[in-house]
């Protein structure tokens, strides 16, 4: 099948996948019962025994695991093998608090790789490529992550990791890079810098981006389509439950495809932790049901999206996540409202006059929550009298105004002054966090 990398687990028959993953499921709440005393107290805790989990049917009877979880169990404590079967460690930066610390073991390596091959096979990829990962190597998961699922396709891969744009571009033009793996921001902050390089755009063999690790919208979708001429496919994943590889999207770009021969989804609401119906928007949950190093039993991922059942064009019967369109830990309560940074960049990205460069500032003065946005406006109007610019703000102001019902100050400024990034982008300060 065209664009299938494994058509047997990508195709299956929902009736047969339920049996695989209650099978599965039972086997890894077995495991963690016996080998990792967390759990065990856990579900002893809710008088339960691995006896409970019959089928799928059952999930829901679990304990949730959260990220504090793993801070809590630093750095091993939920490993549910010897040491002596983990042959590679992943962490976070622990910028706020303790690392979360994973660890695969060599099957796990192996589950990693297989589900990186169905992500870039779905985006169209072969061994016929050359595909250049800019992800960041190293304790992040994603750059190994994308290297061994390139490898596993045959492609030729290119191991650049992130940073050092310049030589992004020089090579990505030299060795005719076919496939760009990155987050979306940097794909847009190297499309700026084609542009600016004086290279010839034609010379360039790019026709695929696989991006993630960030939310991104629609709108910088076409954006980074149109700049870098390319199919831009978006892929999700976290640490904790393997990496990049837990879905993603095919050519079709109508959602992604979740590898739930291995992970397990639940949309539950963040509130009552009760889970939502088929198509409902809230939290994704996910039990890990083959990994051996690091299982995880219903996972909070804080990621907010809905799951949609129905066969895809493609031929995949997996089922489809939406594009998280935020964190539930990273949505602004601003006096009262609700606000996800994605809602600001779809309507910047409406505009021809703006950049997708911005800063969100988020404050607190006299007890009133208050909003700014710093963000920079193309060359050619910059350069406008002071009542075109003027007049650019309150055209900018009252279309997020709109969109969001929140007021906003709109501070204009120089092309190419805030901050770029090569890994995640940061949009938001918020100083209230300080007071």
């Amino acid at each position: 099948m065209k664009n299938i990398w494994n058509p047997h687990f990508e195709t299956l028959p929902r009736d047969q996948m339920r049996a695989v993953q209650s099978e599965r499921l039972r086997d890894v709440v077995d495991r963690v019962y016996y080998n990792v005393p967390y759990y065990r107290e856990k579900m002893q805790k809710l008088g339960m025994t691995p006896e409970a989990i019959a089928t799928v049917d059952d999930l829901k009877n679990l304990p949730f695991t959260i990220k504090q979880d793993l801070r809590d169990n630093y750095p091993f404590g939920l490993f549910a093998v010897p040491m002596s079967e983990i042959i590679r460690v992943h962490a976070s930066s622990g910028t706020t608090g303790k690392s979360t610390v994973v660890g695969y073991t060599r099957n796990d390596i192996g589950i990693w790789s297989e589900v990186m091959a169905r992500t870039f096979t779905a985006a169209g990829a072969t061994k016929d490529d050359y595909i250049q990962i800019a992800y960041g190597y190293g304790l992040f998961t994603g750059g190994l992550g994308a290297h061994y699922g390139g490898e596993k396709i045959g492609a030729t891969v290119v191991p650049i990791s992130g940073g050092n744009t310049k030589r992004q571009i020089q090579l990505m033009h030299d060795f005719g890079s076919t496939v760009l793996a990155c987050t979306p921001s940097y794909a847009t902050y190297l499309a700026e810098a084609i542009e600016e390089s004086g290279m010839n755009r034609d010379e360039f063999k790019l026709r695929i981006g696989v991006f993630g690790a960030e939310p991104w919208s629609e709108n910088m979708r076409r954006e980074i389509e149109r700049r870098l001429r390319i199919k831009a496919i978006d892929i999700y994943g976290l640490s904790e439950v393997i990496g990049p590889g837990v879905s993603f999207e095919c050519e079709h770009q109508c959602g992604l495809h979740i590898n739930e021969d291995h992970f397990i989804p639940e949309i539950i609401d963040p509130e009552t932790l009760e889970v939502l119906p088929e198509g409902e928007l809230g939290e994704l949950v996910f039990t890990t049901i083959t990994k051996q190093g690091l299982p995880l039993i219903r996972y909070r991922t804080r990621d907010l999206t809905r799951l949609n059942y129905e066969e895809c064009a493609c031929g995949r019967t997996l089922v489809r996540m939406n594009k998280c369109t935020g964190r539930s830990d990273d949505m602004l309560i601003i006096r009262g409202v609700n606000l996800f940074p994605s809602q600001i960049e779809s309507v910047l990205l409406e505009m021809d006059e703006t950049t997708p460069n911005y800063m969100l500032i988020v404050d607190r003065v006299n007890n009133l929550d208050t909003l700014e946005l710093q963000l920079e406006v193309e060359d050619r109007f910059y350069s406008d009298t002071i009542s075109e610019l003027q007049a650019l703000t309150k055209k900018i102001r009252h279309s997020i105004e709109s969109a969001t019902g929140l007021s906003v100050v709109v501070k204009l400024v120089e092309p190419k002054s805030l901050e770029r990034s090569e890994g995640k982008a940061r949009r938001v300060i918020d100083k209230r966090k300080a007071l």
